[in-house]
């Protein structure tokens, strides 16, 4: 059954995002653009790549039981893909929105950050984190989406960047949330001391929430220096 578009969510760069229904099913669906300045077979064969990367890793990590979407069609060939629309208002509005209480806000930033490393001890780095890319539901859980730059990783440095980059987001988008990436990284912290060790992958081990803390803090003293 064809998808039924009924609004459009996002127009960015790379792609256009619509939600509607698919099999009777609320669902979004993903269109990537093309870039006319591209060479039309390396636009081709990147929109291929990338869309095929993050199906993949949305499979990958919707079967470990991750917050995320799941897939349910994709055509390479036209770079679509139709994924489970889920339920819930971006972070960045909760953090906005002065009828949502403090203590929710925070209980907010806190889930987020314990998905986000529930996604890192999977080995996979976001790429785009930011207040857009989670949602949040009505008990304040928190469901990470648009991994369209996601990747596969064991080194530290791409973990600690996603970090860093959810750091400058809250400090420059919410500045009126008191100590914003730091209740957002005690969700993140407390997560391993929730689920405990982390198992070995088949590309290896994923870095420990600490090293992810330590790299994070190279991250911001080399934009300090060089900024």
């Amino acid at each position: 059954m064809v998808f039924q578009p009924e609004a459009r969510l996002h127009l960015g760069a790379e792609a256009e995002v619509w939600s509607g229904n698919w099999m009777g099913r609320p669902a979004v669906r993903k269109i990537r653009r093309h870039r006319a300045w591209r060479h039309p077979d390396l636009e081709k064969r990147l929109g291929y790549r990338r869309m095929l990367s993050e199906a993949r890793i949305l499979l990958r990590i919707k079967d470990a039981g991750l917050p995320v979407p799941a897939v349910w069609d994709v055509d390479l060939e036209n770079g679509r893909i139709v994924m489970e629309r889920m339920n819930g208002r971006p972070l960045i509005d909760i953090l906005r929105d002065d009828s949502v209480p403090d203590e929710s806000k925070h209980l907010a930033l806190e889930n987020s950050g314990a998905a986000v490393r529930m996604l890192h001890r999977m080995a996979v780095t976001h790429g785009d984190l930011s207040t857009n890319n989670i949602l949040i539901d009505e008990s304040y859980d928190a469901f990470l989406i648009d991994f369209g730059l996601s990747a596969v990783e064991y080194e530290v440095e791409r973990f600690g960047i996603d970090l860093h980059v959810m750091d400058e987001i809250l400090g420059a988008s919410h500045p009126n949330i008191t100590d914003g990436i730091e209740i957002f990284l005690s969700g993140y912290l407390n997560c391993d001391q929730l689920m405990g060790a982390l198992t070995e992958l088949s590309g290896g081990m994923p870095p420990l929430a600490g090293e992810v803390m330590k790299r994070l803090e190279d991250v911001r003293s080399r934009v300090r220096y060089h900024g």
